[in-house]
């Protein structure tokens, strides 16, 4: 690649990062004003929780009815 389109590269990849981090920002700041008390870390350990209770129930979540399909 010549030095001008790793540049470009550079850029655009700098871009995504931003708009991600401002959307990371922005849902941990929602899921603290939802009562998570700390944010996506909380939200991610209650999901977890659930999914393994579903699991004990016998309920099949999504992704186990639903298998991505294999190459």
């Amino acid at each position: 690649m010549k030095h001008v389109d790793l540049l470009k590269k550079i850029a655009k990849l700098e871009t995504v990062n931003d708009q991600l981090t401002a959307e990371l920002h922005y849902l941990e700041q929602l899921t603290r004003s939802l009562g998570f008390a700390e944010g996506l870390k909380t939200l991610k350990s209650a999901a977890l929780e659930m999914l393994q209770a579903e699991q004990k129930k016998g309920i099949k979540t999504d992704s186990e009815a639903n298998p991505p399909p294999s190459n």
